[in-house]
C-alpha cells in the first residue's frame, strides 16, 4: 500500500510559508537544508507527511501563481519492487539516491507529473 509522503512546492520564502502552516495547522518543521539547483528547501508537517517548501533564484525571479507544483512524494515499502513495477508500465525511473532518512527515486507520468517514490526499509 502506498502513502503519499509529500508534495513538493515552489515557494518565495519558504521560512515564510513554513510559519504560516506551523500556526494554522500545528506542523513543525522536520528538516531544512541546501537542495538541487542551488536551492533552499523546509520540510514542515506531521510525523508521517509534509510539505516540501523549495525555492532558488529562478523561483524568486519567476514565479507564477498557481505553478508553484514540484512532484509528489510517494511512500512505498520496497523500493525496488516499486522500481519495477514503474518500468513494466513503460516508464523509466531515474534519479535513484540514498541518503538519510532513505531511499527514492523518480519518474514522469504520461502528463508529465513528477512523483518520488521513496522507502525507509
Amino acid at each position: 500500500m502506498g502513502l503519499i509522503e509529500h508534495v513538493n512546492l515552489s515557494v518565495t520564502d519558504p521560512h515564510r510559508t513554513a510559519a504560516m502552516l506551523q500556526q494554522l495547522c500545528g506542523w513543525k518543521i522536520r528538516w531544512e537544508g541546501p537542495a538541487m539547483n542551488d536551492g533552499y528547501t523546509v520540510h514542515v508537517g506531521s510525523e508521517t507527511n509534509y510539505l516540501a517548501l523549495y525555492t532558488n533564484q529562478d523561483v524568486r525571479k519567476h514565479y507564477a501563481v498557481g505553478m508553484p507544483y514540484g512532484h509528489i512524494g510517494l511512500q512505498v515499502d520496497d523500493l525496488d519492487l516499486a522500481a519495477d513495477t514503474v518500468r513494466r508500465l513503460g516508464i523509466e525511473p531515474y534519479h535513484f539516491q540514498e541518503y538519510d532518512p532513505g531511499r527514492r527515486f523518480y519518474f514522469l507520468d504520461a502528463d508529465g507529473i513528477e512523483f518520488e517514490v521513496v522507502s525507509y526499509e
